[in-house]
């Protein structure tokens, strides 16, 4: 893979989201059933999107979609009803065709609620999603030639 061909991105670069665990993400245990951190990294991943000016209903209206292809996660601590945690996301790699995420979780206090910025609270949950670029019939697109402007976008999130 060439330099053009693969973009990896900075180590600075996390967007982060917070948001409040509901009761119905818990099990009965009292903690966030493991399913559902699946879906804090789509919310980190939207939103890290829609943040740069993308939404995914501008990418679907395009006839792309972005399917995982593979998710890793590493459970350090629980989150619990009612905590208030942050979602960390970064691009770590794309080329034109697969998106590389990475995640944290991080529970935050609620002194230190209104933080936007480093990786303040306690690391819960880390964890990755491989991507790749497909049109409605499932083949892989080249995002560069399909949608040239959210490759800048992405690329300039480096």
């Amino acid at each position: 893979m060439t330099q053009e061909e693969c973009i990896i991105m900075s180590e600075e670069h996390w967007y982060q989201h917070q948001l409040r665990v509901r009761y119905a993400e818990t099990d009965q245990m009292g903690v966030v059933y493991h399913a559902n951190y699946l879906n804090w990294f789509e919310i980190g991943r939207t939103e890290l999107i829609r943040e740069l000016g993308y939404p995914y209903s501008s990418i679907e209206a395009k006839g792309l979609l972005l399917p995982v292809v593979e998710a890793d996660l590493k459970f350090k601590k629980p989150a619990r009803y009612d905590d208030l945690v942050t979602i960390r996301t970064k691009v770590l790699e794309m080329t034109s065709v697969r998106l590389h995420f990475a995640y944290e979780i991080r529970k935050v206090s609620e002194d230190k609620a209104s933080e936007s910025e480093g990786n303040s609270g306690e690391l819960l949950v880390t964890g990755t999603t491989r991507h790749v670029w497909v049109n409605p019939s499932w083949r892989p697109v080249r995002i560069e030639k399909e949608a040239p402007e959210l490759w800048q976008l992405l690329s300039k999130y480096s």
